[in-house]
């Protein structure tokens, strides 16, 4: 397959997708960015990209950064790509931002809150747009985590736009799972409610130069202690930081490191990236579906249904049961 386009009156150069693979895989950030929009964009040429770069996938580390708006989730994105930089990682940031109601695209610009970043070659960064889907996540984003892992990436980051309790979405794409708190803004009780002591492998309280950060910590603590757990199970830190100045941010790297070594040593990397897998796989099993059979919510069998069970003449189940047999026919 070819990739060919246009762009300000002039033909793109022509690049196969084997071509593109190779100079992403050789540090080409161009290369990358094209790989990733390919994704974002559900290109036809997908299931070719996405074969070409199976064999090279499974070696990034991947690292989720979740937590509610104002937290300093951006700020504290760049401090660990400084720190794993200095540390001689190279690092990818996919950065899944808002949408725009009008156009579908993110709202804002990698380059400006990654701006100390934006001439360094071994940072890759991205912003990707949620589309709609409450969890923060594009649903293109396990795809473009395979980009960068494929194209060398140490480190992957994914910061998700933070839109409360379906932030939990991160655990599913990522190996370790940050979550950000700060003082003032009632984080431990939301931190309870919103179901992200489950989720999270590392609890970091951004901001702690600020008054009430000390009983955040304290708070998460006493939670964290109450929850049951595994003997074996890993024993989430928490931790203090000032990501603006840098303190605390060398703790978090080591802590993302020994969470690392944890996962290695008890098999549990390999039994998280198995589920992720699972979970591509019928996302794309199902979109698939959707396809063949045309979009279900523009058929007009779905109104007449809908009439239906709003009458109460017909149950919901047996209205998709008809549905789907009038699809498939």
């Amino acid at each position: 397959m070819v990739l060919s386009g246009t762009g300000g009156g002039s033909r793109r150069r022509q690049a196969s997708v084997p071509d593109l693979v190779e100079a992403a895989r050789a540090g080409q950030p161009r290369a990358v960015a094209r790989l990733v929009s390919l994704v974002e964009d559900a290109s036809p040429l997908l299931r070719e990209v996405s074969a070409a770069l199976a064999p090279y996938t499974g070696r990034a580390q991947v690292v989720g950064l979740t937590g509610a708006p104002g937290v300093g989730k951006s700020t504290s994105t760049s401090a660990l790509v400084r720190a794993f930089r200095d540390a001689g990682r190279t690092v990818a940031v996919l950065a899944v931002d808002p949408s725009s109601p009008f156009s579908g695209g993110a709202l804002l610009g990698d380059r400006v809150r990654m701006s100390d970043h934006a001439a360094d070659p071994g940072v890759f960064i991205r912003s990707m747009a949620a589309r709609g889907h409450l969890g923060g996540l594009a649903w293109s984003t396990p795809q473009a985590i395979r980009v960068l892992d494929a194209a060398g990436y140490d480190v992957v980051l994914v910061e998700t736009v933070g839109v409360g309790q379906s932030e939990v979405d991160i655990a599913a794409q990522a190996d370790t799972t940050v979550v950000l708190l700060a003082p003032g803004m009632g984080d431990g009780i939301q931190a309870a409610k919103a179901g992200i002591l489950e989720i999270g492998d590392l609890y970091v309280v951004n901001k702690a130069d600020r008054d009430g950060a000390e009983q955040v910590r304290r708070d998460l603590r006493s939670m964290l202690a109450l929850a049951e757990r595994d003997e074996q199970a890993w024993r989430a830190p928490v931790l203090a930081t000032s990501a603006r100045s840098g303190t605390g941010v060398d703790e978090v790297v080591d802590a993302l490191e020994e969470h690392h070594v944890w996962l290695l040593d008890t098999g549990e990397l390999a039994r998280r990236r198995e589920r992720r897998a699972r979970g591509e796989i019928e996302a794309i099993a199902l979109t698939t579906l959707r396809e063949r059979w045309g979009g279900l919510e523009g058929r007009a069998e779905l109104g007449e249904l809908a009439v239906r069970v709003a009458a109460g003449d017909c149950d919901p189940y047996a209205a998709a049961d008809e549905l789907l047999e009038a699809a498939h026919a």
